[in-house]
């Protein structure tokens, strides 16, 4: 948009008199974030309604991505940058001054997501409006993020993190577009007159979904699009006559929106999982039929202007839920309901790891939701009657929807889906050889990759301005809109000014990162040392455990010679467990305490550091990526589906330590053998291992001695604080099989390790293959992504940028 510095301070002055009657001089910063926030949704106000105009006006076809986590991190500058304001708005604050950096601080992190799945889905929103996609998000409006995660004596504690407690700026209550989601009760059906089955419904409860939208900006195009959560409420009620009896049922039902992801180690944790994820769908769908009758179109031609797009299984109820609309509002036959139903929808694989793929007992779903058990129960019986004339018995058992007492979720959402995708070629692979395999041969059609992606604008033009800075002297800023265009770099990975001046950079976010932890942590890192990051959910079949044994390792090696050659490093850790992943929890209490040793022991001084920082989320991540020399992407090959943490410290300049699994083998082929350090177990040797039975962990105890000393560690007291800790993993390794092969990839990952230390300290090398890194990862935008499921899944339109 157009907007003069002198412009921004009349209208900023203006914004502050009005919300708040107070003049610049009497303001604090949480005045000031709100008055801006608040001109910045009135300057996009405009651009939003043209955009939701335009789309019912031309009919366009619209795609709506269902996802259960969207982890947006802060939006103030985000919002600033799409506008192609955020140097006059900086500037114009400065003349007024105020530090918009001090602003942007105010803006809480909402921690609507886990990790890579929320990321990637916010990603995917940002860049579905950058690429002129009609395509919006929906999901739920958690009062309370995952947790706030603090450590006391090194362990994880779980705080709650409401973000709401001062409102949200950027919100828009929608109470005109509430609808009713129905749960529990009794439901029968009765034959009209017409011979149609019509249901009728008994003491159900009523729950009312409240929208509440935000606008997603697109970068320098004016296009708008709408990010919908939905809120729980009590539906209104003109008599109340039991006072507690309301109380009790509001706080029941407000609870479906309370936190995200509660613990389900709980019948009741799981029970309120479930309603959690059929509240979004129903509310979701309701909202997308009522807008599509606008358009003044019979039902048979949904799928012509609607595309579902299902991320993960969270969403899969999507599935029944149109039908029961198709069917019992709609009045639709079977065929033709199924037949627009599996036309509406695609569906996103998110794993290879069987217990992630959902499933629910049935007798949790009939009580719960009575008529889309009927209806779920229907679409089994269809599909086992037709598949048992075409397929063998045993795939149609395998394959089918209710099996073993439980509704498989993955199985649903295949079955009412025309497409079925994974989020990286060798994933993609995996599910359709392995996991997957009996369904790719029931619907070899449906089965598609779509390699996960990342928006360069967050993770570059914002997260790291310098490196930005740098680009555009380099090779012009058209890498802005067509990310491949930062394959022109290359043409620099010679020239020792361009490298140094990338060295300059990296060593300037590496003192800010320096200066956080001083602050934050009260602990001092040495910036000339290598600073390698593990960023990334806390799961086992990560390998932060692998990660862990080669520190001590090295620990142990400078105990034994202090003047060991062993180049300076700073291990930083991100991560949140689960609040009922009893293992992951342990391993996080072990990593901190080995910190806690290293970091107070003399006579390792600066050649070792762990730094493990608090409440890891979006905007930490801005901070430590742009610092990162190494990025550990050390999972088991063939566990982790693609990863993205991997290419946003790709795009960053760090250099990729890792396993050939998810998204590695793509940047490897990207950057070539010598730009990438690799190590490991292939895939093809985890499923051969697997086949014969023939991993022996303790053999590895026993016959290397630097494993051996280092495992002794863990249980002989040199780790003071963590035996319990210390042992349960031991035990999880010698004893019980070590699950993910954490001591087969030990001597491979530290000669992987010794390997980094050498490159590094060639300074102009080192740059070389950051810059070929950075060169490389424009393929791996989200831009690029979403245009594919735009083209190839949704059959929408957008605005293409050859890759």
């Amino acid at each position: 948009m157009d907007l003069s510095k002198r412009k921004f301070k009349e209208d900023f002055k203006k914004m502050l008199t009005e919300v708040y009657s107070m003049d610049i001089s009497e303001s604090e910063t949480t005045e000031q974030y709100v008055t801006l926030g608040n001109l910045i949704r009135s300057y996009s106000s405009k651009n939003w309604g043209r955009t939701n105009q335009r789309y019912i006006e031309k009919k366009k076809k619209q795609a709506y991505y269902f996802s259960m986590e969207f982890l947006l991190g802060r939006m103030l500058k985000s919002n600033l940058l799409n506008l192609g304001i955020l140097d006059t708005v900086r500037d114009g604050l400065r003349d007024l001054g105020i530090d918009l950096e001090e602003i942007a601080q105010i803006e809480p992190d909402p921690g609507l997501g886990n990790g890579g799945l929320g990321r990637l889905a916010a990603c995917f929103i940002d860049s579905m409006a950058t690429s002129e996609i009609p395509a919006h998000g929906n999901g739920i409006r958690f009062k309370y993020g995952l947790f706030k995660q603090k450590f006391v004596n090194g362990y994880q504690v779980e705080l709650p993190e409401n973000w709401l407690q001062n409102g949200n700026v950027w919100e828009t209550r929608k109470m005109h577009a509430a609808v009713n989601v129905r749960f529990y009760g009794k439901v029968w059906l009765e034959q009209t007159s017409a011979g149609v089955l019509e249901p009728h419904y008994e003491d159900t409860q009523e729950v009312l979904a409240v929208p509440y939208d935000t606008p997603v900006v697109g970068f320098n195009n004016d296009v708008i699009n709408t990010l919908r959560l939905w809120s729980a409420e009590v539906p209104p009620q003109d008599d109340i006559t039991d006072y507690w009896s309301y109380i009790h049922q509001r706080n029941q039902i407000e609870s479906i929106s309370e936190v995200l992801y509660p613990d389900d180690s709980n019948y009741e944790g799981r029970l309120l999982r479930l309603k959690q994820e059929y509240f979004f769908v129903s509310a979701g769908i309701q909202s997308i039929i009522r807008h599509y009758k606008k358009m003044d179109l019979s039902m048979n031609h949904l799928a012509e202007k609607v595309a579902i797009h299902i991320n993960d299984t969270h969403p899969a109820l999507c599935v029944p839920e149109l039908m029961r609309i198709l069917l019992d509002e709609e009045k639709m036959d079977w065929e033709h309901a199924w037949n627009v139903t599996v036309n509406v929808m695609s569906y996103t694989n998110h794993t290879i790891m069987s217990e992630a793929l959902e499933k629910w007992p049935i007798e949790m779903i009939c009580t719960l939701l009575p008529r889309i058990y009927q209806i779920i129960c229907e679409i089994d019986r269809r599909f086992t009657m037709k598949m048992s004339t075409l397929f063998e018995r045993e795939i149609v058992e395998r394959t089918r929807i209710i099996e073993g007492g439980h509704v498989k979720m993955a199985h649903m959402a295949i079955i009412g889906s025309h497409s079925v995708n994974g989020v990286a070629q060798l994933h993609t692979t995996i599910l359709k050889e392995k996991v997957l395999h009996d369904f790719f041969l029931v619907y070899p059609s449906k089965f598609n990759n779509k390699t996960n992606g990342i928006t360069q604008r967050r993770w570059l033009m914002l997260a790291n301005e310098p490196l930005c800075d740098l680009i555009n002297r380099k090779i012009g800023n058209e890498w802005e809109t067509t990310p491949t265009e930062l394959k022109m770099l290359k043409a620099f990975r010679d020239d020792e000014k361009t490298l140094l001046e990338l060295a300059q950079i990296k060593r300037l976010n590496k003192e800010r990162f320096a200066e956080h932890i001083k602050k934050t942590m009260d602990l001092t890192i040495n910036p000339d040392a290598i600073f390698d990051v593990q960023i990334k959910r806390l799961h086992a079949y990560k390998r932060q455990l692998l990660n862990l044994l080669h520190i001590l390792s090295l620990y142990f090696q400078l105990k034994d010679d202090p003047q060991a050659d062993i180049h300076p490093r700073v291990f930083i850790f991100g991560a949140k467990a689960a609040p009922s992943y009893t293992y992951a929890k342990q391993i996080i209490k072990l990593i901190n305490s080995v910190a806690d040793l290293i970091n107070h022991d003399a006579a390792i001084a600066d050649k070792l550091k762990i730094v493990f920082v608090e409440n890891y989320g979006v905007s930490l991540a801005e901070k430590i990526i742009p610092a990162a020399d190494v990025s550990e992407q050390i999972s088991l090959a063939s566990k982790e589906a693609s990863g993205t943490s991997n290419m946003k410290l790709m795009l960053n300049g760090a250099i990729t330590l890792a396993t050939l699994d998810g998204a590695n083998v793509e940047i490897r082929d990207r950057v070539g053998e010598k730009n990438i350090v690799i190590f490991g177990l292939r895939e093809d040797e985890v499923y051969q291992y697997y086949h014969d039975g023939s991993y022996q962990s303790r053999s590895y105890y026993e016959n290397n001695p630097v494993l051996h000393r280092v495992l002794n560690g863990l249980i002989d007291g040199t780790i003071p604080g963590a035996e319990a800790e210390g042992r349960s993993v031991f035990d999880s390794l010698v004893q019980y099989g070590d699950e993910y092969f954490v001591l087969r990839d030990f001597e491979a990952y530290a000669d992987a390790q010794k390997h980094i230390d050498q490159l590094y300290r060639d300074t102009l090398q080192w740059q070389k293959m950051a810059l070929i890194n950075i060169a490389g990862a424009g393929v791996f935008s989200s831009d690029y992504t979403v245009q594919q499921y735009a083209s190839q899944i949704w059959d929408v339109s957008s605005k293409v940028r050859n890759i």
